[in-house]
């Protein structure tokens, strides 16, 4: 079992970066892949960046290829997004999610770990 939690969330206005952060419990986590999603007000939770358990393997989808980055720190069971050239249309609440490696569909999922989501506000 692992639990999720996310950090690093806030408001900055367009063009500035952010970093977040997702925390995991748990020492098996080095065996979990991890996904970013994120939900806008009145929209669908979308897929945005995943990474393989090792870290060997990113995933980002086309709204933010070039922008965001993943990475993973499987010592300190963190996975950090460092989101940059942000846009308005890139607020929404975010959230990490994690699978076990064995039962891992691929990087849109699904998940059966979910963290509680934090909120990113980009201002125009």
């Amino acid at each position: 079992q692992v639990q999720l939690v996310e950090s690093g969330g806030g408001l900055v206005q367009a063009g500035g970066s952010l970093r977040l952060s997702c925390a995991a419990s748990g020492r098996t986590f080095r065996s979990y892949a991890v996904g970013w999603f994120r939900q806008a007000p009145g929209k669908e939770r979308e897929f945005v960046v995943a990474i393989s358990w090792g870290g060997s393997k990113t995933y980002y989808s086309d709204s933010v290829k070039g922008r965001f980055t993943i990475s993973r720190d499987n010592a300190k069971n963190t996975v950090d997004l460092q989101m940059s050239s942000l846009k308005p249309e890139d607020t929404a609440v975010y959230y990490c999610a994690a699978d076990y490696a064995s039962s891992w569909s691929g990087p849109q999922g699904p998940y059966g770990h979910w963290g509680q989501g934090t909120q990113v506000t980009v201002s125009s």
